[in-house]
């Protein structure tokens, strides 16, 4: 089993010599529909669909039963409308065989403004994430967040109601138990990852902060795990794996990319000695 490189080609072909079940994360971002056409080719929104699923397939054999595919990807506007590719996706993958188990959502918190004739600039991204089975290891501690300064004024003094599962007012269905959080320090985080878009970025197009893969691997795996990043960029992925202990795979097309990868770890590596 290959563990910590990068590999240049075509993920579809290259994935082929990995074992099955072999990866517990599948961390990606793959070029977007009619992006990165000087790099990657620029696949159109119509024939996306038919471009990515047999690398998913691929995806689907490597991937542990208990692992998770997180796939960082936007849908953008085509003759003044959203195009509808990224839920086309989801619809296809689920019928290959995968669980769309839940969805995130990364806010680019210091986006800059921006203006269309009909739309504002987005200042978010979809994190899809699935599995091949329901049961799937997930470490929810590992992403705690401290508690916050609303349960000073709002677990001082409790309700009866907050003290069981109180049924909402509106009769959503949704309740809570506010006695939960008493003397609780750290909580468990909502699915919106608020993070800036500062991050290495060296003659790549679409780079991200090594804080949104380090997230997930967080709440993923554990030291020693497989990280496999099938359309690896400039790295990110990988650094963030080698960060947190963890083993990687980097696939990418573009033999540049993979120099650049393979440069910026081995200086990560240097620095840390």
């Amino acid at each position: 089993m290959l563990k910590n490189q990068i590999l240049h080609g075509d993920c579809q072909q290259v994935l082929q010599t990995l074992p099955n079940n072999s990866v517990d994360l599948i961390f990606t971002s793959p070029p977007y529909a009619d992006q990165r056409k000087h790099t990657y080719g620029g696949v159109t929104p119509a024939h996306y669909v038919d471009w990515f699923l047999p690398r998913a397939a691929q995806f689907l054999r490597v991937l542990k039963p208990t692992g998770t595919f997180i796939l960082n990807i936007k849908e953008r506007a085509v003759a003044g409308e959203r195009h509808t590719y990224v839920l086309e996706l989801i619809l296809k993958l689920r019928e290959q065989g995968w669980l769309w188990t839940e969805e995130f959502i990364w806010h680019k918190k210091n986006s800059y403004p921006g203006k269309w004739p009909n739309r504002f600039r987005d200042s978010w991204e979809r994190l899809l994430q699935f599995n091949k089975q329901r049961n799937f290891n997930m470490y929810q501690e590992a992403v705690m967040v401290p508690v916050g300064d609303w349960s000073k004024t709002r677990l001082a003094k409790l309700s009866d109601t907050d003290k069981i599962r109180d049924e909402s007012n509106v009769n959503s269905g949704f309740g809570k138990n506010i006695s939960n959080w008493v003397g609780r320090d750290m909580v468990y985080p909502t699915n919106v990852l608020h993070m800036a878009t500062e991050c290495y970025n060296r003659n790549h197009s679409a780079t991200f902060p090594v804080g949104l893969p380090e997230w997930f691997i967080k709440l993923f795996t554990v030291e020693g795990d497989m990280v496999l990043d099938p359309f690896v960029g400039s790295g990110t992925t990988a650094v963030a794996a080698k960060n947190l202990g963890c083993n990687f795979i980097g696939i990418d097309i573009n033999e540049v990319f993979c120099e650049l990868t393979t440069n910026r770890l081995t200086l990560q590596t240097s620095l840390t000695q």
